[in-house]
């Protein structure tokens, strides 16, 4: 995955955490009970967290990119951007799911998405400090 790769990602994720949180905004208001809503609302913080997160970690890839050159991203920030992708999936996704559908049980999965969330962090604290 390269840096520029890992931005694209993060900026696309972005965009859908807009929309998704304006259908929550319009589409969802009235419709679904205020609790519900406010599940809706953290998936899209959430959400929209780790896709600015993504742009980081893909800046910090390229960093050391001379004269916009195609950069590889190390093992570390690939690992990173993987864990906060799952995360968005998993535990925001479960939230919006979960108030779309009803079902209950996928507040199960929820903390899946979380620790991924916390790996992911980890995984790039560390890559940040073994460097370049």
């Amino acid at each position: 995955m390269t840096a520029n790769g890992i931005v694209a990602t993060g900026a696309i994720l972005g965009g859908l955490a807009v929309a998704i949180g304006a259908f929550g905004a319009h589409g969802l208001a009235g419709r679904v009970a205020a609790e519900q809503l406010a599940v809706f609302e953290i998936g899209v913080r959430y959400h929209f967290y780790h896709a600015l997160a993504l742009v980081l970690v893909g800046l910090f890839a390229g960093r050391a990119s001379a004269g916009g050159a195609v950069v590889q991203a190390s093992g570390g920030l690939v690992l990173t951007a993987w864990l906060f992708l799952a995360g968005v999936a998993i535990f925001s996704g479960s939230l919006y799911v979960l108030v779309l559908t009803g079902q209950r049980w996928l507040g199960a999965v929820t903390p899946i998405g979380g620790l991924s969330f916390i790996a992911g962090w980890v995984a790039f604290a560390r890559a940040a400090l073994a460097g370049p």
